[in-house]
């Protein structure tokens, strides 16, 4: 039956919270209370107004086709709410609305790399990065990210794997899995070495509402780099809209045609329903989101302190997204081992660190986009199991 299979298909990834929440629902299935921290996935509902606004499209009669592109209203919401955000003329000819973050990475690393191109993404990182460039044919380049560093790029170390071949660099801040940052002047350092060179920039910006300190900037904002950056964002996390599927990128308009092209082959557009959504949450109150922030950092605070008072654990404070990246080297397990241990131990779902990458081994990544309450009850379940081995 392999044979029955293109290729390809043994080249392409996967993206483990899902498979470690299929693992945590089936002992809930068994009746066992499972506390899950390992889907990024905000707990909150979706802010009234924006399903609200929906439901109103729904009763409207928007459920026909739609431009592939997007809309224009929602495409010049986006293009507005960028060029102020970036400091950067963008047009709606240059955003293009897809289902979700996801087709972002595939169709821009699918119309833009060749086989044999580089790809210098960062490690631990999002797997899906990874997975796209070998499924296409391009060839992975981690660049590390360590804890010495605060999870953060060396700026000479990315010199070093810069080549000739290289033909795009993956930026992601705030980050999953660590919540690391880009300050202004480590994306201006980044930038400079990448302008005057054919490469482009895939700017993962999904967790850009999500920062706790610091100031969000894009290296689109870079002058001379705007034309070679595809910014990719989306409503998914900064307005708990993870089933709504509705993300975007915004890109040169030559870019934005060949990415229309590939929706038009795959999934032809996203609802009109959903669009309007998507528009009300980027131009209507922002007090649901701001307020949501505010409770991640409560729980981000909490989780830090509470982790790094088990023995055996540390633990830094990310400045961003909704995950920690704790240390767990001391207990002489695999990440993947101990994760599945306080799975089955203290029924706590979490990650291992190597699912984000080989430099990702020897530490968790706990989501904490979930009650206050329930991150404490994990942490004293994870202390209690932790003390056994």
């Amino acid at each position: 039956m392999q044979n029955m299979f293109s290729n390809r298909m043994q080249l392409l990834g996967t993206e483990t919270a899902f498979e470690m929440l299929a693992k945590a629902q089936e002992l809930e299935r068994q009746g066992k209370e499972i506390i899950h921290l390992e889907i990024g996935e905000p707990n909150f509902p979706t802010p009234v107004n924006i399903t609200e606004a929906g439901i109103r499209a729904l009763q409207g009669g928007m459920t026909k086709y739609t431009p592939a592109p997007g809309l224009l209203e929602p495409r010049q919401a986006i293009a507005a709410y960028i060029s102020k955000t970036r400091g950067i003329p963008v047009e709606p000819e240059e955003v293009v609305l897809v289902t979700g973050g996801k087709p972002i990475m595939f169709y821009s690393i699918l119309a833009t790399v060749n086989p044999g191109d580089e790809v210098i993404y960062p490690n631990p990182g999002f797997p899906i990065y990874e997975s796209m460039i070998r499924f296409v044919g391009g060839k992975p380049i981690p660049i590390p990210l360590r804890e010495e560093n605060s999870f953060q790029i060396d700026i000479t170390e990315l010199n070093s794997l810069i080549t000739d071949r290289t033909k795009m660099l993956i930026l992601n801040s705030p980050q999953n899995p660590t919540g690391s940052f880009l300050a202004r002047e480590d994306i201006e350092a980044i930038a400079e070495k990448i302008l005057g060179r054919d490469i482009w920039v895939l700017s993962d910006e999904i967790y850009e509402k999500i920062l706790y300190e610091g100031e969000m900037f894009s290296i689109s904002s870079v002058p001379g780099m705007k034309e070679k950056t595809i910014i990719l964002n989306g409503f998914s996390k900064s307005y708990s809209m993870t089933g709504w599927r509705l993300g975007y990128g915004v890109m040169n308009r030559e870019l934005a045609e060949k990415i229309t092209r590939l929706v038009v082959n795959s999934t032809s557009c996203v609802p009109g329903f959903i669009q309007m959504a998507g528009l009300e949450a980027i131009t209507g109150p922002q007090t649901a989101t701001a307020k949501m922030v505010e409770k991640f950092k409560e729980r981000r605070n909490a989780i830090v302190a509470g982790l790094n008072a088990i023995s055996g654990v540390t633990c830094l404070t990310p400045p961003g997204a909704f995950y920690v990246f704790p240390n767990i080297k001391s207990f002489k397990r695999s990440s993947d081992e101990l994760a599945e241990y306080l799975l089955y131990e203290a029924g706590v779902s979490s990650l291992g660190g190597q699912a984000f990458g080989a430099f990702g081994e020897g530490y968790l990544r706990l989501s904490y986009a979930n009650s206050l309450e329930n991150i404490k009850h994990a942490i004293k379940r994870i202390e209690n199991a932790l003390a056994k081995l």
